[in-house]
């Protein structure tokens, strides 16, 4: 399965640099100066390295005290099986702790009463090897998570492919330049402006909902699409 994930993008279009040639030039013809802008365009195709998986256990009781003191006693078999299964500590933290009151559905003309409490802990485990999410999750369920809030794919070295990507996307513009400066049978000149769309950043995937099974749990972990987008503006060589 690919999947493509796009950074927000925009073409940039009809950006001039002022230098002494062009303010004249201007002033002589009324003609801003002559350009031509197109918009490259990379994509590169990875499968992801890490996993993120929010996990966790909910408790209900008719205490405020014995719902937190199980759900401790719940959370505390999940975490020692994670270190079990070899998940070094750094990579699971607590990310969501709640303790709450549950209301009785109230009657006409009645209040709401309290009628017991829930206790919720969630916690986040990072994977550095993909291969072991099925077994890690088998391991959270095993121990007693009854919530499982999704997986969450991702490249870590997104960064550097970006890079990689960008230069990809200029020399793409490059080329569409270079095109329509053939047809139109004119000569580009160097490049005046550079401009890509949006802040890049880390492709995450969205999350995927997680079954809560007792068979082995089955997981495609596909690919990821990163992909960069720059406007790029090239002067047009005068005298052609």
């Amino acid at each position: 399965m690919r999947k493509r994930i796009f950074l927000h993008a925009f073409i940039l279009a009809g950006v001039t640099v002022a230098t002494p040639f062009a303010t004249s030039a201007y002033a002589e013809t009324d003609q801003p100066p002559a350009f031509i802008s197109v918009t490259g365009e990379a994509h590169i195709s990875v499968p992801p390295d890490l996993a993120q998986i929010d996990a966790g256990v909910t408790s209900e009781a008719k205490t405020a005290r014995e719902a937190s003191d199980t759900n401790n006693a719940a959370m505390g078999k999940v975490l020692l099986a994670l270190k079990g299964a070899g998940i070094d500590e750094k990579d699971f933290q607590t990310s969501r702790l709640s303790l709450q009151a549950e209301n009785s559905i109230p009657k006409p003309g009645a209040p709401s009463t309290i009628i017991g409490y829930r206790a919720s802990n969630q916690v986040t485990i990072r994977l550095r090897d993909v291969t072991k999410v099925a077994s890690a999750i088998d391991t959270l369920v095993g121990a007693g998570a009854n919530e499982l809030g999704g997986i969450n794919f991702m490249v870590s070295q997104a960064p550097k492919l970006l890079d990689d990507a960008r230069e990809q996307a200029v020399a793409d513009a490059r080329r569409k330049a270079e095109i329509y400066a053939k047809a139109a049978g004119v000569t580009l000149g160097a490049p005046i402006s550079i401009s890509e769309g949006g802040a890049a950043q880390p492709v995450f995937r969205a999350k995927m909902a997680l079954p809560m099974a007792a068979a082995p749990t089955p997981i495609a972990q596909g690919e990821e699409t990163l992909s960069i987008a720059v406007g790029v503006t090239w002067a047009i060589k005068q005298g052609q």
